[in-house]
């Protein structure tokens, strides 16, 4: 098979080798050049480069043509989807239809799509009239519709202020305004095969996804099976009408036990997502996604640890430019026996500047498992209170500061990082947050 990559996504998080046979199949790599460089040296497939501030589709489209008989591309980057649809057109290729892809895409369009499914969903108004109030009058939400890792989502107490700030955007038909929902939030992770759903695993956060933008850490941990989130999760794929490939679908449970839609994206989750689901599971939800897109057999399951999993994923980039950090881990925590993986940003390495959930390039990535998931749960939560990330120097102001942590020799990790950290490159934000 002749398979065009449209390469976005860190190497390191897909491993393509565990999903394609190279030596099988003729195998074409194209990106731009930061994420072209993250390509193994020994990867025996052919490479084509666009210009580093190329417009992707259109360098695709130039490079390419219906004549170079390509008979898959692959995309697994969320903003990928809409993008390999239109090189799909332009090489004559089969594919989800650009309108179930929008579903997957555009905050809105999912919602209207479940509107006669019996899911229930917040409230939301895509384009306010000039005059008037929203259909509610509580805490409301102003969230981009094709938005990812909570970036330009805002919580405001009463739909009067949302309003108010909706209206003083730059850009308002972009947004949609939503009711607040209260309660746990949980997301489920799994494969999705000729429209049913194949596999899920559901985790709750610890602390909210919106909040990780303005400086507070963000994790999940695993929970027991329960059918009521397989039959929700398998509910969602079916109105959406979901063909393949992963899934990463995010949804409220409140104080009574309802399931509420939030969002979902048809690709695996980030951060920590793919370790503890392969943990959990023996599935390498990658390498089993490249294998139902491109019709060939999934890979056998890894043994599973029989454990839950974890992640906690404290960030940095809202410590601004030029901050030396400084971490403070007390050592009942590292030396705690649901520490899988302690990662730590070197002393004296660049904080990230953007919003990011990879562990090479947070201040701290915890990953960690129980056979109790309560207890991995609780151990998480304080992790999140007693961890401690700030700056040591002075930095440029970020958009919002938080407490600086005072000043103490970072004591050493306790446990070796997973990979070794590369040079600094912009990555692809990997989650769809509220």
């Amino acid at each position: 098979m002749k398979i065009l990559v449209i390469h976005q996504v860190p190497y390191r998080k897909i491993d393509y080798r565990l999903g394609i046979d190279h030596a099988e199949h003729e195998v074409t790599y194209i990106g731009h050049p930061h994420r072209m460089a993250d390509l193994p040296a020994d990867l025996p497939a052919r490479r084509i480069e666009l210009d580093a501030h190329e417009d992707l589709v259109e360098g695709v489209t130039r490079r390419t043509s219906p004549a170079d008989g390509y008979q898959k591309v692959l995309s697994l980057s969320e903003f990928g989807i809409l993008q390999a649809w239109q090189v799909r057109q332009h090489l004559g290729l089969d594919g989800p239809s650009l309108r179930q892809l929008e579903r997957v895409r555009d905050k809105v369009a999912m919602k209207e799509a479940l509107a006669e499914s019996g899911i229930r969903y917040p409230r939301f108004v895509a384009a306010p009239p000039p005059c008037g109030p929203l259909p509610w009058s509580g805490r409301t939400v102003v969230k981009p519709r094709q938005g990812a890792s909570s970036e330009g989502v805002t919580i405001h107490d009463t739909a009067r202020e949302a309003l108010v700030a909706y209206r003083r955007l730059e850009n308002p038909k972009d947004y949609q305004l939503e009711e607040y929902v209260e309660g746990a939030i949980l997301h489920a992770d799994g494969l999705v095969g000729e429209g049913r759903l194949l596999e899920l695993v559901v985790s709750r956060y610890v602390n909210r996804p919106v909040d990780f933008a303005a400086g507070e850490p963000l994790g999940s941990y695993q929970l027991p099976q329960d059918e009521r989130h397989f039959a929700f999760a398998a509910q969602v794929v079916e109105a959406l009408e979901i063909a393949e490939g992963a899934i990463h679908l995010e949804m409220f449970e409140t104080e009574q036990g309802e399931l509420v839609f939030l969002e979902v994206a048809n690709r695996m989750g980030g951060a920590g997502v793919l370790q503890a689901h392969l943990g959990h599971t023996g599935v390498h939800l990658p390498a089993h996604e490249i294998a139902i897109r491109l019709g060939l057999p999934r890979p056998e399951p890894a043994p599973s640890t029989g454990r839950y999993h974890a992640w906690l994923c404290f960030p940095g980039h809202h410590l601004g430019a030029g901050a030396e950090h400084r971490i403070e881990i007390p050592e009942h925590l590292r030396v705690h026996p649901a520490v899988d993986v302690l990662h730590t940003l070197a002393p004296g390495a660049p904080l990230p500047d953007h919003i990011t959930y990879q562990e090479w390039l947070v201040p701290v990535f915890i990953e960690a498992s129980s056979e109790d998931s309560v207890e991995l749960g609780r151990f998480l939560t304080e992790c999140a209170r007693a961890v401690r990330v700030g700056t040591a120097t002075p930095a440029v102001p970020a958009v919002r500061a938080v407490p600086p942590v005072p000043a103490a020799p970072a004591a050493p990790v306790l446990l070796a990082a997973a990979v070794p950290a590369p040079a600094l490159a912009p990555d692809v934000p990997a989650l769809s947050r509220a």
